[in-house]
């Protein structure tokens, strides 16, 4: 698939850089003397080319493609307007501010392509540039699947946050049957203000952010908050977990189990949460299984309580019809079914027969007094971004 692109901001200059580095590539007359990439994280990526020909060059084309998990290979391309002459020199940048942004560790592939006046062509060997987040001084920690870059804090630091991880994934296994199949890399900013440094357009709120597509997770967690830091690495892990699983080119998963399957593995539902759930069963005002399969309301209370509810809901499916039947529902999904059709294939109900018997369910449970939350904590949200 061609995708045409209009973000490449370009400067032309009719002479060549004098630190030009060797020979890229030649044919004929033609030549490509230099190709370069200079990262601005988190804004820009800016390149540059220069090229000389015994005729007049004519067309410049410049293509790139973002690693990322996809059912099709996507390759922009970019059409450089120029002055037609035998050597030329272009400049020019992918804006982050215009494509959406791409997360820390991402890399994308480029290339060039070049004609002249008598139709000679070249095109250059694919280069691999990473878009990395070098503000920082990053280390490293790898266990299994998973690679932790952190930048502050001591080594005993980045050990808690991968046991976190390791336990998270154990528990989702054991509890869903979901497992992870290809590599994360996580990175752990120092807090939330350096993790929105890192982004484009970042809502004030965010804590945390899974780029599934990328296998990439962004989390500000300063090391006087590991207990908040180890929940949210359990909740953000679990959206690339789910992700792996259910991939598919049909559709996604209801935002409710997604985010409930997160919120789940997490651990005990946290009290700021709870206490919205609790009010909301008693003033019965619960948000419908089939609105939460929507996005969740930008609006705060609302949000909490969608939140609240997701992990209800899939407390409900779990200890109500057990381990397999989850891993069944995530089977269904990454088939392709619909959300009602995937709930009847599994379980012999929709999502309004589902609201109906959770609503009974978590009635039950309050009546009971049954329910346990966790320790009061800062209600912080999480954001997934899947696409760009």
């Amino acid at each position: 698939m061609i995708k045409k692109a209009s973000i490449f901001a370009l400067t032309v200059a009719l002479f060549l850089v004098v630190f030009a580095p060797a020979l890229v590539q030649a044919q004929g007359g033609l030549r490509v003397l230099r190709s370069s990439v200079l990262v601005e994280f988190p804004y820009n990526l800016d390149f540059s080319m220069s090229a000389e020909s015994d005729v007049d060059i004519t067309d410049i084309r410049f293509c790139y493609s973002v690693d990322r998990e996809s059912f099709a290979q996507v390759t922009s391309e970019v059409y450089i307007e120029f002055a037609p002459d035998s050597t030329v020199s272009v400049r020019g940048a992918l804006d982050m501010r215009k494509m959406g942004g791409l997360p820390p560790g991402s890399s994308l592939e480029y290339w060039w392509v070049v004609e002249n006046a008598d139709g000679e062509k070249i095109q250059t060997a694919p280069e691999t540039v990473h878009f990395d987040d070098n503000r920082y001084p990053w280390r490293s920690l790898t266990e299994g699947k998973i690679t932790i870059y952190w930048y502050e804090g001591k080594q005993s630091f980045a050990e808690e946050l991968m046991s976190a991880a390791q336990q998270a994934l154990a528990r989702l296994t054991e509890e869903t049957g979901a497992y992870l199949k290809k590599p994360v890399k996580m990175y752990i900013y120092a807090n939330s203000e350096d993790l929105q440094g890192a982004m484009i357009f970042p809502t004030e709120w965010t804590g945390g952010v899974a780029f599934a597509g990328y296998g990439i997770i962004a989390i500000g967690i300063s090391p006087n908050n590991l207990s908040w830091g180890e929940r949210s690495i359990a909740h953000e892990l679990t959206h690339l977990v789910v992700h792996q699983m259910t991939f598919n080119p049909y559709t996604d998963l209801p935002t409710w189990l997604d985010e409930g399957l997160a919120m789940y593995t997490e651990g005990v539902l946290g009290v700021g949460f709870a206490d919205h759930l609790k009010k909301a069963v008693e003033e019965n005002r619960l948000i419908s299984v089939r609105s939460l399969s929507s996005p969740f309301s930008a609006y705060s209370s609302q949000a909490i309580l969608s939140y609240a509810e997701s992990y209800s809901l899939v407390e409900f499916l779990i200890t109500s019809y057990g381990q397999g039947k989850m891993l069944e529902l995530l089977t269904a999904f990454s088939e392709g079914s619909s959300y009602d059709g995937a709930l009847e294939r599994v379980y012999g109900f929709d999502m309004d027969g589902l609201d109906t018997l959770w609503r009974d369910y978590i009635a039950k449970q309050y009546q009971k007094g049954a329910h346990r939350s966790g320790a009061s904590e800062e209600v912080v949200y999480h954001s997934r971004f899947t696409s760009f």
